[in-house]
Parts: C-alpha cells; structure tokens; sequence
C-alpha cells in the first residue's frame, strides 16, 4: 500500500447515513475485519472488550428505538456493538498473563513484574474508573475497525446515540461484565447518500498538529 493509497481510502470514508440494504459484506471481507478488530492494540494488551455482530434482522429490529430510529442499524449488513469490560480484576490479569505464556512459552516467573505491574496500575483506580478507562480502550478498537473498513471499501458509522443500557438487555450482557459502549453499522452506502459526495470539514494541519 502507497502513502496515496491509504490517504484515498481514509478521503473515501465518511459517516454512512443511508445503507444499501440489498448489498452484504463477503465472508472473505468480513473475516478480515474480525481479524482487524482481533490485532486491536490496547493498555498492557489486556483487551477489555467484547464485540457483538449483530446480522440477524429481528434483533437489529428490537435496537432500531434505543438507536434514536436511525435506519442505518437496520438498513446496514453487519451492526458492531463494542462494549467494555469491568471492572478488572486479579482474574482477569491472571488469565491474560497464562494467556501470554501459553503463546510464547519460557519461564512463567519472569511475567511476574509485569503481573505486578498492571496490578499496581488496575489498583490505583475505583471501579467506575475502571470501567471509564475500558470504554477508552473500546474508542481505539473503534479507529481500527473504521481504517480496516475503509482500506476494503466497506462503508461504516460510528454511532454513539444509542442507549447502551437497552442494548445490554437486547444483547444479553446484562451480568456478562461487558458494557455497550459504542456502535458501528457497516456495509455499503446507498446512492441515494447526499452525504457520500460532500467533501470533509477538517481544521488545517496548521491548527491541529503541533511539532516540537
């Protein structure tokens, strides 16, 4: 991929607000994203998230009200929901450090500092902290999941008017320890999309990046 590459696909993204309905991702394609979103990088590489793909309609149906009715949730192939973990807890770092060294393999012991160091980080923080820094980690799977999309040509839409609580009950995370945070609908913009072909509305590089 170019320099040029990337900069068109992410010029060529935008907020979907009107999907094809008639159009679906490929297994191929949607594999990939899936993949992309498992590559997320994330604090310690914890990963304090869960990602629900909603595909079946009915369901997508019961969430259209608690998405203030915006039709993309429906109209879209494949609806992201990324929720948070938390709090964590010693179990959690537990399980990700046997994780670790189930992967790479050596000596058990020497993840100990770094075992002590999360758990000094994680003990630093309530539980509603927590949570808030889970939901931060989710933002980041979010950038990821939209460039991943943008490079296919797979249109997306970030979407925060939703009521996280309703999609708990929906979604079945009630109790899970997951937390809707944020949703995506992707799939394949509509002609019918004046906003497809308006150009973005971005602060110049003068004002936004700053160099020391």
């Amino acid at each position: 991929m170019t320099p040029t590459t990337l900069l068109d696909a992410l010029n060529w993204r935008y907020a979907t607000k009107v999907f094809d309905p008639k159009q679906t991702i490929s297994g191929e394609h949607w594999d990939t994203i899936e993949e992309s979103l498992l590559l997320t990088p994330s604090s310690f590489g914890l990963q304090p998230w869960k990602f629900i793909v909603v595909t079946d309609p009915e369901v997508k149906k019961q969430l259209l009200p608690h998405s203030w009715n915006q039709q993309q949730v429906v109209d879209c192939s494949h609806l992201v929901v990324l929720a948070a973990q938390g709090p964590i807890g010693d179990a959690e770092l537990d399980a990700f450090i046997d994780k670790t060294h189930a992967e790479r393999g050596g000596d058990k012991e020497s993840l100990q500092f770094y075992r002590d160091l999360m758990g000094g980080f994680i003990a630093k923080m309530n539980d509603a902290q927590l949570i808030t820094w889970a939901k931060n980690q989710v933002y980041i799977a979010l950038g990821q999941l939209m460039a991943s999309a943008a490079i296919l040509k797979i249109d997306a839409c970030p979407m925060e008017g939703i009521s996280p609580t309703e999609y708990d009950k929906i979604l079945g995370l009630d109790g899970s320890g997951y937390f809707t945070t944020v949703a995506c609908p992707m799939g394949y913009r509509s002609t019918d999309d004046k906003y497809a072909h308006l150009p973005k509305v971005r602060y110049s590089k003068e004002q936004v990046i700053q160099h020391s």
